[in-house]
């Protein structure tokens, strides 16, 4: 929420040169908090709306008639990096569930990482007085977390593939595990030459998978060859044309571990192009639990990210902070789980 003209309602004026920042300051509180004190809301505790008060009544603060644009309603701010992602749908699936639950409304954003659309989405961000912003991107850009800060609006990073910052409550998956799984699902079968289509090493999240996947090869007693780990950027087409490198091998895999549903699909087509059945042939994995994944022939077996509930929890954490209240633990990853289908069986060949 912007400090000063927000043209929200109960704008306040200061009688000095003290502002609604300092004041929320010294209150030790958000800015957010302070306008809420101020428009006469509820859902602030006693404690904090008493010191609040007292330093508004000690800065002689007075209060203006509405504005026509008037909003008391909480409102978070849902922002992606790219809303053609098939998974931000599941985390958009989430959040309006416990929103709505909350009586809060949600405004779903898209800054496709490109400076413009960022100061375009923080010049919104202020004119609609946000009460909390929950940011799903590769990475949390350094500039609009301290514009954030400075506003006072609570920030809750879903997932972070990229760098974030120290401070800002994150919401993940066990990468880690969910690819100690795929691989581990795949030794249990009887497989030892198994590929992996790994997602772009500068993600966090593409390591976490890549590290499980080893730690299981290795658990396993089974050496690492590098050559059966090619590069992808989780979408289709990479997993098509990470697929083909590892067929071209002298020795191809019998199991292919894709880090993303859609490289994943893109490697079954590599497969049946190539005439080579699934799982009979060769055993497929995907990470993600898409919906569409369970209606692809075969259905894959993958690995499921919690993606709804990763929402549903940024919503709870977001306004605990909107709230002045600390987040239980500065990150949270919540469990992945395979799910086993019809993509994966014992090898063909040893």
């Amino acid at each position: 929420m912007a400090p000063q003209d927000t043209g929200t309602e109960g704008h306040t004026e200061p009688h000095g040169k003290v502002t609604i920042t300092e004041i929320a300051r010294q209150a030790g509180v958000s800015v957010p908090t302070v306008s809420r004190v101020v428009n006469g809301r509820s859902d602030v505790s006693p404690a904090t709306r008493a010191r609040v008060e007292e330093l508004l009544r000690l800065h002689g603060y007075r209060k203006r008639p509405p504005a026509v644009t008037t909003r008391s309603a909480a409102l978070l701010d849902l922002v992606f990096n790219d809303l053609g992602s098939p998974w931000a749908v599941e985390i958009i699936r989430g959040v309006e569930e416990v929103a709505h639950q909350a009586g809060v409304g949600t405004v779903v954003s898209a800054i496709h990482g490109r400076s413009g659309d960022a100061r375009e989405w923080m010049r919104n961000l202020r004119a609609r007085a946000s009460d909390g912003v929950i940011l799903v991107t590769s990475a949390l850009d350094p500039t609009l977390h301290e514009q954030l800060r400075i506003l006072g609006v609570p920030l809750v990073v879903v997932d972070p593939t990229g760098t974030y910052a120290d401070g800002v409550p994150v919401i993940g998956a066990a990468n880690w595990s969910g690819g100690l799984a795929a691989t581990e699902h795949l030794l249990a079968l009887g497989h030892r030459r198994i590929g992996l289509i790994a997602g772009p090493p500068r993600l966090l999240c593409s390591r976490a998978r890549y590290d499980g996947y080893r730690a299981a090869l290795e658990a396993a007693g089974v050496p690492v060859d590098e050559s059966l780990v090619v590069p992808g950027d989780f979408q289709s087409e990479s997993g098509f044309t990470g697929c083909n490198a590892l067929l071209d091998l002298p020795d191809p895999p019998t199991a292919v571990f894709a880090a993303s549903d859609r490289m994943a699909l893109g490697a079954v087509e590599a497969l049946r192009r190539r005439g080579l059945r699934v799982p009979e042939e060769v055993s497929v994995v995907g990470f993600d639990d898409l919906p569409e994944v369970r209606w692809s022939a075969p259905p894959l077996t993958t690995v499921r990210q919690p993606l709804a509930d990763m929402g549903k929890l940024a919503v709870r954490t977001v306004l605990r902070l909107a709230h002045d209240e600390h987040p239980d633990a500065p990150r949270v990853e919540l469990g992945t789980e395979l799910v086993v289908r019809s993509s994966t069986a014992p090898p063909a060949r040893s």
